[in-house]
């Protein structure tokens, strides 16, 4: 699967699905503790206040195949991954938050912030993660740099 190439059509179903998933996480998530905040507003979010975490078993899969198939092929949801940044909304798996995952994940909701939002981020994110790979993407790179307590 040339995943570059598939990017124009799977894209709009990535936002889609983004957004549900982000909505539904805004709506059933907690806000952030005072603490919580105070590592937003560290790596540069603009609008802390706005962030919802959302602990969960595992992680949403999106039903279209496609998606789904890009997503693992790309590293995106895989067995071993502990959060997931949607937006304003933080998906974590049970017993993996911690201040460093926090970190991570605050910064790509700046990142998120910076690119006017899902679509804007996703477009940038996904082109870069298939180009280049997880690991090696910017973005990836900025997060873990991030990630100092």
């Amino acid at each position: 699967m040339n995943l570059e190439a598939l990017l124009p059509q799977l894209l709009p179903i990535a936002i889609k699905w983004v957004e549900t998933v982000a909505a539904d996480a805004a709506a059933t998530g907690r806000a952030l503790s005072n603490p919580e905040l105070s590592v937003a507003s560290r790596v540069g979010v603009r609008f802390p206040e706005r962030i919802r975490l959302r602990i969960l078993h595992q992680f949403p899969v999106p039903e279209d195949p496609r998606l789904a198939e890009a997503a693992r092929q790309l590293g995106l949801l895989g067995p071993n991954m502990a959060g997931l940044t949607l937006g304003y909304s933080i998906l974590v798996r049970e017993g993996h938050l911690s201040t460093r995952l926090l970190l991570h994940e605050c910064r790509h909701v700046y990142q998120y912030e910076q690119a006017g939002g899902i679509a804007g981020f996703l477009s940038e994110y996904l082109r870069s993660v298939a180009r280049v790979g997880y690991d090696d993407s910017p973005f990836e790179q900025d997060a873990r740099a991030h990630e100092v307590e």
